[in-house]
């Protein structure tokens, strides 16, 4: 009879993001599919220093999805003053450490899932879910490309002496295209500072998850997928189960008094006219960078809407950790007089806008973005070609993907010797995706994977099935509540 009555318990799992809205958002989203499409009930367990203001307002529950937040880290005593925001994965898993101290005491309040669901940069997760016999799956929140190279990481580590960065041929990830060095990601660019060692640490640990869920779907990157579940590289490893469940990405947000201004505004604009200027929820330019990107801009005498946040020279990724919380007038720094000469053509907005609601507008016809996975996914959603413009972390493996081997992107040029892109240069890349040739055939191609981007996890879609048969085993597997 008790057990009669378990069947009509929905499964209970949870999911744990690790610090930053590049990883709350997705595991939110699929904390929603298996609630809504899968029958189960969610705990999502939230780092509460991982709770800009921005973010609350994704947290909203239902009767089968509610929020638990972990006990609050007193970063200040965690963070050592040596360490600042340009050590952002440093940072971040110290952060992280600290407040998974309370997992094992939080789990078991919660009745042990039947599995907890957790990032890249949360791995000492595995080992109280472990302790606990709980299943633990990794959610990868950048693109299967990029998972292909983490899981090849540590055998690289051990065959090359060098730096990888002075490495005289691009990197050969079994099976998949070459990682040319100089768009490797900043965590492995020099193996003696502790960012690589955080890096190294976590990604070492992919092995011992239960399964690895993908952000990315079959169309998107069937190179880099087949490649981790057929090269006999990776089975080796061995490489747990992979399941491509994505694209998940934001579907909808709450909408300011300012982001009714830009819908209202494209409105009034032509079709695929309007190029949307933003560099994610963390990404900063220098004064100097940012002085090139508006002449540049206003050279191109494009339609544009800019979310323009205070330049600082010290980081690409300065916001990172204040998201959300950063207040600025763009007339302090933008060039005197741009706002004037470019008004009716453009609008700026200070610091945010709604990426999903401008992406999604009919007007909206080109996205200057930094490349981040969530962006770029919304992006493709959307049927937005790109201008490529990486700031940090994995951005410039994820825009060359996206120009070389997708092909809807376009990356602006670098004069040799300088670090800044020009404002020529900005001028004849926003022409060329706007108005261009060029703009035209990665504008078809994107389209073509608009129309591939929501099958995928619409019921009988290929991620749909990916993620239904990980559910359909936890449903059966008689490990807890």
């Amino acid at each position: 009879m008790v057990a009669a009555n378990k069947t009509h318990i929905k499964p209970h799992v949870a999911v744990l993001p690790s610090v930053g809205m590049g990883h709350l958002i997705p595991l939110l989203e699929l904390a929603k599919r298996l609630v809504v499409e899968h029958g189960m009930r969610v705990s999502l367990l939230v780092i509460t220093t991982n709770a800009p203001l921005a973010a609350q307002e994704q947290l909203l529950c239902s009767p089968d999805l509610h929020i638990v937040k972990l006990p609050p880290v007193d970063v200040d005593k965690v963070i050592s003053s040596d360490i600042d925001n340009v050590l952002v994965l440093t940072r971040l898993c110290l952060i992280t450490e600290e407040s998974l101290r309370s997992l094992k005491s939080v789990l078991v309040a919660l009745g042990k899932p039947r599995a907890l669901v957790t990032d890249l940069f949360t791995t000492q997760a595995f080992d109280v879910c472990n302790e606990l016999s709980i299943p633990a799956y990794l959610f990868s929140t950048t693109s299967a490309a990029f998972s292909a190279f983490a899981l090849f990481l540590p055998k690289l580590d051990s065959d090359v002496e060098c730096e990888f960065i002075d490495l005289p041929e691009p990197i050969q990830v079994p099976g998949c295209i070459p990682v040319r060095t100089e768009d490797l990601l900043d965590q492995v660019r020099n193996r003696k500072i502790d960012e690589y060692k955080w890096f190294f640490f976590h990604i070492s640990r992919l092995p011992l998850a239960s399964g690895v869920f993908l952000n990315s779907w079959e169309d998107l990157e069937p190179v880099s997928l087949k490649a981790i579940k057929e090269n006999p590289f990776f089975r080796q490893i061995p490489t747990p189960p992979v399941h491509p469940v994505g694209p998940l990405i934001k579907q909808e947000e709450t909408l300011s008094t300012s982001d009714v201004e830009c819908l209202e505004w494209l409105d009034k604009q032509p079709p695929d006219s309007v190029l949307f200027v933003t560099l994610g929820s963390g990404g900063t330019l220098s004064l100097e960078q940012q002085t090139e990107l508006a002449w540049g801009l206003e050279l191109s005498q494009q339609r544009f809407i800019w979310a323009v946040r205070k330049p600082t020279d010290a980081t690409g990724a300065g916001s990172f950790f204040d998201v959300g919380s950063e207040e600025n007038d763009p007339k302090a720094y933008l060039p005197e007089g741009f706002l004037s000469r470019t008004q009716g053509v453009g609008l700026v907005v200070p610091s945010w806008a709604s990426q999903v609601a401008i992406l999604g507008h009919p007007s909206t016809g080109g996205f200057l973005s930094h490349c981040g996975w969530n962006s770029s996914l919304e992006s493709i959603a959307h049927g937005v070609p790109m201008i490529a413009w990486p700031l940090y972390a994995e951005q410039r493996m994820n825009a060359a993907m996206l120009v070389e081997d997708v092909g809807v992107a376009v990356k602006p040029k670098v004069e040799p010797g300088r670090t800044i892109v020009g404002r020529q240069e900005v001028d004849r890349m926003v022409r060329m995706v706007m108005d261009g040739e060029e703009g035209k055939t990665i504008r078809k191609r994107v389209k073509e994977l608009k129309e591939s981007a929501p099958k995928a996890p619409d019921i009988s879609g290929s991620s749909y099935d990916s993620l239904s048969s990980v559910a359909k085993q936890w449903k059966t597997d008689d490990l807890g509540p």
